[in-house]
């Protein structure tokens, strides 16, 4: 498996960090967590074309995690793309037609495109053929314990603490080979993922806040430390560690340096903070 960050930030405007997204290529499958604002954009700097996307899975609908999703599915669509398959939690299926459907925001482009007579010549000339279709995204929502696969990866879902009762909010796990990659979402550190990371190759898990930081008491079961996180990680033998959705006012070098001290106190294996464009391999 090989794992590219095209979003390490927040909902924060920041040209450092786009907000979140991650790539995880599995044999021909092309897998894509979150599409957060600046992602569609990196997903280009990365080499990748919008149509190279075979699944998407949402780990939650916040903005931040969805912001480009329209534009990606409208750009694969643009190229000819098989209809990309989406997972995530409600409601993204009702979030998909008021995109896409025939009374959705993108409508009036939609029948422009398809419709004008010189805008499907330009179809036609590209290759495509008439009728030309909408885009129809195949939409799965789904639900704490969800599990599905590919021709060599199985992935499954668990519950995680974070945006509750407005959202539901998910981690996942992918394994692959031999191999177990988790992605926590935005995760406050809980029974389900501790379970989920156990003995995770790598562990990618969100940073909303470093140690030290004040927290309303509301907050500060929800928003782990590096410190906390590390402990779990260590705790659940992960090998591997990442963190990943830092703030703009997280990136100070002497906080970085801080920050990974911390982490080094309690997490034994290999461990950093992500930045856009980086890539691992599983």
């Amino acid at each position: 498996m090989k794992l590219t960050i095209l979003g390490s930030g927040s909902p924060e405007a920041y040209a450092r960090r786009a907000s979140s997204g991650y790539l995880l290529e599995v044999d021909n499958d092309v897998i894509l967590f979150d599409c957060g604002g600046g992602v569609f954009d990196n997903l280009l700097r990365a080499g990748r074309s919008p149509s190279d996307i075979t699944h998407l899975f949402f780990s939650h609908l916040h903005t931040d995690h969805m912001m480009d999703y329209a534009r990606l599915v409208h750009a694969a669509w643009d190229e000819g793309a098989a209809p990309l398959k989406v997972f995530g939690p409600p409601p993204i299926a009702r979030i998909t037609e008021g995109y896409f459907g025939p009374n959705g925001v993108l409508s009036h482009d939609l029948r422009a495109r398809t419709e004008f007579a010189p805008s499907q010549e330009v179809w036609k000339a590209r290759g495509g053929s008439l009728p030309r279709p909408w885009p129809a995204p195949q939409v799965q929502e789904i639900a704490p314990g969800f599990a599905c696969a590919g021709e060599t990866w199985s992935l499954s879902c668990c519950e995680v603490p974070h945006a509750q009762p407005f959202l539901s909010c998910l981690a996942f796990s992918v394994l692959s080979d031999g191999k177990k990659f988790v992605y926590s979402g935005d995760a406050g550190i809980c029974d389900d993922l501790m379970a989920m990371t156990r003995d995770a190759d790598m562990l990618l898990h969100w940073c909303y806040r470093l140690d030290g930081e004040t927290a309303h008491p509301k907050m500060a079961a929800l928003t782990p430390t590096p410190r906390e996180i590390a402990s779990m990680a260590q705790g659940a033998g992960v090998k591997q560690l990442l963190l990943t959705h830092f703030r703009v006012h997280m990136d100070e070098a002497s906080l970085h340096e801080a920050a990974l001290e911390t982490i080094g106190d309690a997490f034994r294996g290999p461990f950093g903070i992500v930045e856009d464009l980086q890539e691992y391999e599983i």
